[in-house]
């Protein structure tokens, strides 16, 4: 059996090099990026089974497949947490957390010689494994359009002073101490909006941090926000959200 280590850090490379040749398997071939992997790819014969690390000096494991095609089967090693090996269950992936253990490593290779045609055609979705271990950095609203009249007006999120409903309606109350009425909902805005900077305070009420002029103690344990400019009504911070409100604040 041909086997080939791709682990950018060599110590660990050289400690699954022996782990292996305890077992009987002595690898072929030890690659240490991802330039290195596709140049060996691309003038070698492939190995029976391949044990790739998917952070490597150079960029993601992954990108080897986006060059060449592999004809080996595939133990992934990783020292991701539960949530990211979630990816690999999914995609029926053989995998080993590091650190390795040895008997874990025999029982991955015992599997790969029982179900060798199993695992060597094995179809696995990489960007799927991809998506869940680096999941995109969410995205939040940067504007509002609002209608006015037969016109549109963008308005920046950095000139909002908060979002807050009344008679079953939402409106954005803006720096420049207008409101304008907008389509979502608060629930709708939970989602929409970049916690660091606006936080519900209230069944009523989204504040933009930034906006926050004084903070006052008020009844049964509650606080009562001053805004710049927002003067419609008194904005109460809920009892039960006094906690978590000083948490973002600080």
């Amino acid at each position: 059996m041909k086997v080939v280590i791709i682990e950018d850090e060599k110590p660990a490379a050289r400690r699954l090099s022996r782990m292996l040749n305890e077992i009987g398997v002595e690898p072929i071939a030890m690659l240490h990026s991802v330039k290195e992997a596709i140049n060996w790819f691309e003038n070698n014969k492939h190995p029976d089974l391949l044990f790739l690390d998917i952070q490597l000096s150079d960029g993601l494991s992954f990108e080897i497949f986006e060059e060449v095609t592999i004809n080996s089967a595939i133990i992934f090693t990783t020292a991701y947490d539960e949530y990211a090996l979630k990816a690999f269950k999914l995609n029926s992936v053989d995998y080993l957390l590091k650190p390795i253990d040895s008997d874990e490593l025999e029982n991955a290779v015992n599997q790969y010689k029982n179900l060798h045609s199993e695992m060597l055609h094995k179809s696995f979705n990489l960007e799927q494994i991809r998506s869940l271990i680096y999941p995109s950095q969410k995205t939040y609203k940067k504007r509002f359009s609002v209608k006015i009249g037969q016109h549109l007006k963008m308005i920046s999120i950095e000139t909002i002073e908060c979002f807050y409903s009344e008679n079953k309606a939402t409106y954005i109350h803006t720096t420049t101490n207008r409101s304008y009425l907008i389509e979502d909902t608060l629930e709708q805005l939970e989602d929409k909006l970049q916690p660091e900077v606006f936080f519900r305070v209230s069944r009523k009420y989204f504040v933009n941090i930034n906006a926050i002029k004084d903070i006052i103690s008020y009844t049964n344990s509650r606080l009562k926000i001053v805004l710049n400019n927002f003067n419609n009504s008194e904005i109460i911070v809920s009892r039960e959200r006094v906690k978590d409100f000083k948490n973002w604040i600080n």
